[in-house]
Formats: C-alpha cells, structure tokens, sequence
C-alpha cells in the first residue's frame, strides 16, 4: 500500500485525491500532501511503537483520519479503525476493542485528545490508559530519507473489527496483499479506471466505507469526496447532491440508504440533481430489494439516473470487502421464489401470488475466488436446489481474527468433506443459480416456528410495507422462547418522539400483514422511537440485542 501511494506522490504530486465535504466548505488532500503528512505523522509515531504494534485511530470522518491510516502504514504499525460513541452512550464495543487489540497508542485530533468531555476521559478502563497522539498538530515535513518498514503481502495493515451484529466485534486480520487483490478486482469488476470518481459517506471505519470509500480510490489513482455519515442520515440529498455537483461516476451505499432517498429526497431537491455521471450504484452490506431498486430507479429517472447503473454485490469483512458482483456488462438477475420452499431450505421457482417473494442476485465471484454453497451440517455441497451456507477462498480472504486461534481455526479454514482446500465459512444463507449468488439470510438470525424457518429480512421487508407512517430499516423481527414455544416478536420503530394517534391500528395492519404473508403469529409487536434500536456501525439493527433488550424489559417503548 506505501507503493502505492509513494508512486502517486511521485508521478502525480499535485492531482487532488480526497476531498471532505464539510457544509459549504472543502478540505483537499493531493498525492503529495497527504503522503509529506502521513511521512511526518509515522516519523513521531516510530517513536512510540515498534512494527507490529497496534494504533488505535479514533478520529471523526475527515481527513486527519486519512492520514493517520497511512501513517501506521508508513511507520509498519497496525492500524485499527474504530469511531467515536456519541455522547453519554454506552463504551462497551470500544473497550472491548482496546482490550482485544491492546493499542500501544490512540490517534485522535487535538480537540479528542484533550477536551475534558472526550471519550478518552469517561472511563477508568483500558482508553483512559492508552497514550495519545495528536496528529493534527504535527508539522508536515519531508522524510524522504526516512527508513521504510520490511513489508511482504502478508504483513498485517489494519484489524478491521467487525460490525458485531451476531456478538462482540472481533479483529479481522487484513494484510497488505489482501487489500491489493480486492481493490484490483474491484476496479475490473465495477470497472474503474483513474478517470472515475466516488462519493461516500459511509463510516471509514466499518468495511464499505475504509475499503471502497478511501482505499480503493487511491489503489485506482481517481479522486474521492467524502462526507460524514450524518451529514447524511440528516439530510439524505446532501449525497445524490455530491454526485450531482462533482459529476462522480461511482457511489452505493446498503439497501437502506436508497430507501431513505425514496421517501425523504422532495421533488425540489429532485428539480436540481444530475445524476446522468452516476454509472456504478453498487447496493451492497445488507439483503438487496428488487422493490427498493425499482423504486430509486422510477423516482430518479427524471434526474437521468439510469437504472442500468444498479451494482449489486456481497461481501465481508472477512473477505476484505467484496466477494460477488455484477458483471460490468451484465443485468440486474432477480428470481421469484417459493417462500413456503424456502421455509424448507428448497429454492423453487414460481409466479407472482400469496406464497412468492423476489430474492435479488449478488452477481457472480469476482478475482478468481471460489464461492461455493455448502450444507454446515455435512460439510457437503448442497444439491441446485438447496438452500447452505456459503464458502468463499481466494487472495482476499483475511488471515483471521485477531488473538482467537480457536475460531480462526472453525471460521477460515473449512474445508468440504474429505478436501482439503481452506474456506471461509461467511454464516451467511443462500443459493448460486446459473453461477450467480443469491443470499437469503445469517445462520444465527434464522427464525425456526413450527420447524419451518422463516428469514428476518423477509418479515422485516413486508412489516416495513405494511402501513406508510413505518420508515424504512427501522424494523427488528426475531423469535423467544415464551412458556417453552417459540414466538415471533417485532419491534418497530415509529419517527418522532410521540406515539402516532392511529398506533393500535398500525400495530394490528402489522399483525395482518405478517399474518397473511407469512402464515405466522405476531406474539408481541413493540413500538419504539426511531433509531433507538441497537445498531452496528454501519446503520445494520443487531437482532440478538434487541431480543437481549426486549427480554430484558429495556426497550423504550412508546405505549
């Protein structure tokens, strides 16, 4: 990765590559900038750690963390992504990052490191004791001489801790040579060239955003303008605006972002946006709707957004970022389904009716990896027809956890029965058809009612459609065990801080819907104030902290 940017900083040293939008105002970075100050910030950071030792980089979005990403790299340190909690919430996922990965030190700016409201200064834990680096602060000076770390493709770059939506986030791995095959087949696959341009505002800790967001532009050597995520979650036509001032060619985000657009873009912010530039919208992190996708693309059609651009895909941490993709050339494959099949881990093709649903292709395996689906119980592959979990190999796979021999051991080195060829077993559910990947669900989320099994996204999809006052994504469905029987509980959340007037009738169009559709039972349906419900990093709902909570008693209900 240091070649890379080394050569860049040499062959094209004033070419802009990251841009931060900021309201009305812009910090740029060029090639040559960003590598004198990610030179300078290693050169005070080798003074503190040695090459392997971990930095923890708690900036906020912005470009101080986009040089202190390359400044571990510089100075052979492990960089470990993580994010600042909101005030007066719970440390418990950042701790328990400090703890696993044991930091030597913590990178932050000089307002982080010593406002006495900081983060840094709320715990007698693990953070209050890490020694802390400043990196805004430090003069920007040539360290041309300076001695480089001994690299191989091997060497660690980052622990990308993941999101922890099944359990406690845990440090994946990724070297250096992981990074470069999933950046590379990521600029064949979309394709990109140094002619492309991105806007993100996905969190650059969390997979989508470090990797696609900030890594790939500069792997291609094309410009990127980045936001913060709640620039965008607080008005969500700030990110098709980007795209529209700066002519971007390449952006996505996860299903439910495009959703948000639908529902909270106006027709005036529509009338100005020019989204004819836009060629790449890759939908990805989370299960793809074919109702979501025609919806963006009906919407947005005046705007010259071309539905042709839809890119969906399926990837991990775990695998670096993508696994699948749609061909550059190829169309959006979707496939109509039995839904009472896949209650029995059958796909069956169908018509339109009661018993169907539209599952979306992820697109087919990309950079010569191996995907396969796999029954976890035999260990063997599953029959067309059938429903496993799914295996992937290839140079992006990452080395492991961090510290955790044990489920490195289950998780990465799979292998089919009586083979020996390592896997990554990715927890997640689905099917290839015709070589194209569909994912139907995760293993640990999967709800079993009566012996059937019923997928959470499927359920959330229909409650989210069920009434127009829900909002998108804002949907957790689960099962508990009450008197010693399985039952299917829903907690919704509603906009606002007041329960709607007409809530008992919503709640009960809620019961019907999942009723009718689903041949199941509501045992509880609870309401909730919007986004208070546990999240990941990346906006995705942690159903098992949720049933935690509703067991628990400490939703905060509305009635």
């Amino acid at each position: 990765m240091i070649d890379v940017l080394g050569n860049l900083a040499y062959q094209r040293p004033d070419d802009r590559i990251y841009t931060f939008l900021q309201g009305e105002e812009q910090q740029v970075l060029t090639h040559q900038e960003l590598d004198v100050r990610a030179r300078s910030v290693a050169a005070r950071l080798r003074e503190i750690c040695k090459p392997g030792d971990r930095a923890l980089l708690l900036h906020p979005p912005g470009l101080d963390y986009v040089v202190a990403l390359f400044a571990c790299m510089y100075a052979g340190a492990i960089a470990v992504p993580s994010y600042l909690p909101r005030p007066n919430r719970p440390l418990i996922r950042l701790e328990s990052i400090v703890a696993d990965a044991e930091p030597t030190v913590a990178l932050t700016t000089d307002d982080i490191a010593f406002s006495t409201r900081s983060v840094l200064r709320r715990t007698n834990g693990p953070l209050s004791r890490l020694r802390v680096l400043a990196t805004d602060d430090i003069v920007p000076e040539s360290f041309e001489s300076a001695p480089l770390p001994r690299l191989t493709s091997e060497t660690p770059v980052l622990l990308q801790y993941t999101s922890g939506s099944t359990g406690l986030p845990k440090g994946v791995i990724l070297s250096h040579g992981n990074i470069l095959h999933n950046t590379t087949m990521i600029q064949k696959n979309f394709p990109l060239s140094p002619a492309s341009s991105t806007v993100f505002w996905l969190p650059p800790y969390h997979d989508m955003g470090l990797i696609g967001g900030i890594l790939q532009p500069l792997c291609t050597g094309f410009q990127a303008y980045l936001m913060s995520p709640v620039a965008f979650l607080q008005r969500p036509a700030r990110w098709l605006e980007a795209i529209s001032q700066f002519r971007a060619t390449c952006s996505g985000a996860p299903n439910f972002a495009y959703d948000l657009c639908v529902r909270r873009i106006s027709e005036q912010e529509m009338s100005s946006l020019d989204l004819s530039s836009w060629t790449v919208a890759f939908n990805g992190a989370e299960p793809i709707r074919k109702q979501t996708l025609d919806d963006f693309g009906a919407a947005f059609a005046r705007c010259g957004f071309h539905a042709k651009a839809f890119h969906p895909c399926y990837g991990l941490a775990e695998a670096s970022l993508m696994v699948t993709g749609k061909a550059p050339d190829g169309i959006v494959q979707n496939i109509m389904v039995s839904r009472s099949a896949l209650e029995r881990n059958c796909v069956e093709s169908t018509h339109e009716g009661t018993d169907s649903c539209v599952l979306v292709s992820c697109g087919e395996a990309v950079g010569g990896q191996d995907v396969l689906v796999v029954d976890p119980t035999s260990d063997l592959l599953c029959p067309a027809h059938g429903i496993g979990e799914v295996w992937v190999s290839g140079p992006s796979v990452a080395l492991g956890y961090w510290r955790k021999a044990e489920e490195t051991q289950e998780i990465f080195h799979a292998h089919l029965k009586g083979e020996s060829k390592k896997f990554l077993r990715t927890g997640d559910l689905g099917f290839l058809r015709d070589g194209e990947l569909y994912i139907t669900g995760r293993m640990k989320d999967l709800i079993i009612i009566h012996g059937q099994n019923h997928y959470p996204p499927d359920i959330e999809f229909t409650v989210s459609r069920s009434h127009p006052a829900l909002p998108p994504s804002g949907t957790a469905a689960f099962s508990l065990l009450v008197d010693g029987i399985e039952r299917l509980i829903i907690v919704q959340e509603f906009e606002g801080r007041h329960a709607p007037t007409n809530l008992l009738e919503i709640l009960a169009t809620i019961r019907r819907a999942v009723s009718e559709t689903h041949d199941l039972q509501v045992h509880d349906v609870v309401a909730v104030r919007s986004w208070t419900l546990p999240r990941t990093t990346s906006g995705k709902i942690q159903r098992y902290l949720c049933r935690i909570a509703y067991a628990g008693g400490t939703l905060a209900r509305l009635i």
